[in-house]
């Protein structure tokens, strides 16, 4: 399959950047460039801009009802695309076409979903003190938004944002990933298929840095949302407070993970194989401080550590690979550093813990046992196929380590206890709890965390919250 060429879109057109540069694409399971993406520069952006506030007056002044006709088409073709839009995916990000194929027709879901809750933005009326008075509030979309996205899930991390924002009525610029840049590209073009007006929804490429620096501060730009690290998060954010942006900030997770030893073994060693290695482990929800109950750790280890190493390990592409690569070269070294780090201060490598080959960014799915708390990795989101497993002995013991880190994203819990799920799901300091499942992100329930796992959400009716304004009227008869 051939990779394109990928453009920017702007104001409806799609087109190389003004200066004509580019930035190579590379396939990170063979290391070979297979294309390249434009490079948008400031008077990129600065159209860009411009095309962004004329297409939130067009945009917001078209009924939720049409907004949902047109979003509810972009599905239809996403789903229309996936076989073709799937592999080049993987060939950008790494994940296997499994994964990839799974990612693009969930984004249909997404944008179905929020394309029905456009419709259901209501405000209230409150009722007044004395006659002849009607008090309102009203919901109004906040204005052009600015999306900045990960590689990890090229197509998911924009169409959550993308989707939200048109469903309320903003326009906005999507930065996405360069690393990544075909897959989000084709779901910005089932937008534009689909009959989005031009200006309502624009995609550019360039120096993450650059780019955020010059559109947060803009006037035209109201809101804010980024996913990525904490430590950008945290920059992008007091950056955006300066100028009183609103602003929704999905970070980074270090997961943890609690199996009681009234659990079902089996049945949890099975789905935690799933999650930890799904996307090679590149996912902020990833579970990766396995806590477990000390009468159950041996026998979770060996139902663990069997599971782990039936997987294979490919190119993603390879309809036999279980697990693709890595995204760049940069996990894989964090990836070692980490396992090196573990196994110096006393913790044990039951499976993996070695990069595979020579070409291509692949990492053995990989667990590490008694693993102390001074281990980097404990600390350090891995943000790759590293689980980190240790024993507790009583219910605070977890808890305590479950909510040591400033992190407060994803968390999971296994037991066959009601009170035990009910206890933990009220001590664990995070903004998800999945108990007996991997039971998260789908387009209708909460998507976020707190601490310096961020704040907002990016599911659920919460997260339309972010791009309305409530404005109050008040009006007297006279």
């Amino acid at each position: 399959m051939t990779y394109p060429n990928i453009q920017l879109h702007i104001d409806g057109k799609w087109r190389g950047s003004h200066s004509g540069k580019t930035i190579a694409v590379i396939n990170p399971a063979t290391e070979e460039t297979i294309g390249t993406v434009a490079h948008a520069d400031r008077a990129d952006l600065d159209e860009a801009l411009a095309a962004a506030d004329k297409g939130f007056r067009a945009w917001r002044a078209i009924a939720p009802f049409e907004r949902a006709k047109v979003m509810r088409k972009a599905a239809a073709l996403m789903r229309e695309r996936a076989a073709a839009i799937a592999p080049l995916l993987t060939m950008e990000q790494g994940k296997t076409l499994a994964e990839a194929t799974i990612e693009t027709n969930l984004s249909a879901d997404v944008i179905e979903w929020f394309a029905e809750e456009g419709k259901r933005a209501y405000g209230r009326i409150i009722p007044a003190r004395g006659p002849g008075i009607y008090q309102l509030a009203v919901k109004e979309p906040v204005g052009p938004v600015a999306a900045f996205t990960p590689w990890n899930f090229p197509i998911n991390q924009v169409v959550r944002k993308l989707s939200a924002a048109l469903a309320s009525g903003c326009s906005i610029i999507v930065k996405a990933p360069e690393e990544t840049p075909a897959a989000p590209s084709e779901l910005i073009r089932a937008f534009v298929d689909a009959g989005v007006p031009a200006g309502v929804v624009n995609l550019v490429y360039g120096v993450p840095a650059e780019i955020s620096e010059y559109l947060i501060p803009h006037p035209v730009i109201r809101k804010i949302s980024f996913t990525g690290s904490t430590n950008v998060g945290k920059q992008l954010s007091a950056l955006a407070g300066m100028h009183m942006k609103r602003a929704t900030m999905e970070l980074g997770g270090h997961a943890p993970v609690i199996v009681f030893d009234d659990a079902d073994v089996d049945a949890a060693a099975q789905i935690l194989v799933g999650a930890k290695y799904r996307n090679a482990g590149q996912v902020c929800i990833s579970p990766t401080r396995f806590m477990i109950q000390e009468n159950v750790y041996e026998k979770f280890i060996e139902k663990f550590v069997a599971g782990t190493k039936a997987i294979k390990v490919g190119n993603g592409l390879d309809k036999d690979s279980r697990m693709g690569s890595l995204a760049n070269p940069r996990r894989v070294a964090a990836i070692e550093e980490m396992v090196q780090d573990a196994v110096g201060k006393g913790a044990k490598v039951a499976a993996g813990g070695s990069r595979i080959g020579n070409k291509g960014y692949f990492f053995e799915p990989t667990v590490v046992t008694d693993v102390p708390k001074s281990a980097r990795a404990m600390s350090e989101e891995p943000f790759g196929p590293l689980a980190l497993i240790s024993s507790f002995a009583k219910f605070d013991d977890a808890a305590e380590e479950a909510n040591r880190l400033p992190f407060g994203l994803a968390s999971y819990a296994f037991t066959s206890s009601t009170k035990t799920a009910t206890a933990i799901g009220a001590a664990i300091e995070a903004g998800m709890v999945s108990i007996n499942s991997f039971g998260l992100a789908l387009p209708e329930t909460p998507f976020g965390g707190i601490k310096d796992s961020g704040y907002g959400s990016e599911g659920g009716t919460e997260a339309m919250e972010a791009y309305f304004n409530t404005k109050f009227i008040t009006q007297t008869g006279v």
